[in-house]
């Protein structure tokens, strides 16, 4: 069976396993500021860019003036109780992801990991789970213009390592704007994944070649 030049990872919910340490920070950040969110806004913008998702959220629930104003307050907030949590805590690696790195590694295809976190955030995750060798390329979101469902991440990828044909990209992730973006950039491959944020019923809505349970079973649509 044909295989990909490339795979696009998401991170979290994909390749790290969530927790509830980013819905939290999400409601605290936006409580400093008044805001009450609920368990379903916070649903309908995993996936985003951390920093777009809070600008859109902060429009809905308090308006132009308030998003205009406080979004980048708000944004900080975040991040700082994400670091601490993460860097005081442990990450976890969803079971099997490293072994499908490495499958990927065996067959000569290239490797990104892309996440709607900055690259502060984004390396203390790799590096406590000590996963800059195991992929080829990391790209965050201060590294686009814009973030998903955008494809912009996956463009930076395909650049980043000098590939040209989205046909031959896979993209995986586990929310519906990871399979938007997917969709956007045109990629071959665009993989669901049932570990993370959002579920079947969800996926299956959005445009996508295949669900999974986990990203453990990659290799299995390959061979």
């Amino acid at each position: 069976m044909t295989q990909p030049d490339l795979v696009v990872f998401d991170m979290i919910g994909t390749t790290i396993q969530a927790s509830e340490k980013i819905p939290q920070a999400f409601i605290s950040a936006f409580a400093g500021e008044g805001v009450h969110l609920t368990s379903k806004d916070v649903s309908s913008i995993r996936g985003k860019s951390k920093r777009e998702a809070i600008r859109e959220l902060l429009l809905v629930r308090a308006g132009e003036k308030v998003a205009k104003h406080r979004s980048d307050i708000v944004y900080a907030a975040f991040k700082d109780e994400l670091l601490k949590c993460y860097r005081d805590g442990p990450v976890t690696a969803i079971v099997g992801a490293e072994e499908t790195f490495d499958w990927c590694r065996s067959r000569s295809i290239r490797t990104s990991l892309t996440t709607g976190f900055d690259h502060e955030l984004a390396a203390v995750l790799i590096n406590k789970l000590g996963w800059m060798e195991l992929v080829d390329v990391l790209i965050c979101n201060d590294d686009v213009s814009a973030g998903r469902p955008a494809p912009d991440l996956i463009l930076a990828a395909m650049s980043r390592l000098k590939l040209a044909d989205v046909a031959r990209v896979a993209s995986v992730g586990d929310t519906v704007s990871d399979l938007e973006a997917g969709a956007n950039a045109g990629t071959r491959w665009n993989i669901g994944v049932l570990s993370g944020a959002h579920s079947r019923e969800q996926l299956s809505a959005a445009a996508h070649t295949a669900l999974i349970d986990s990203v453990a079973n990659l290799p299995g649509l390959f061979s």
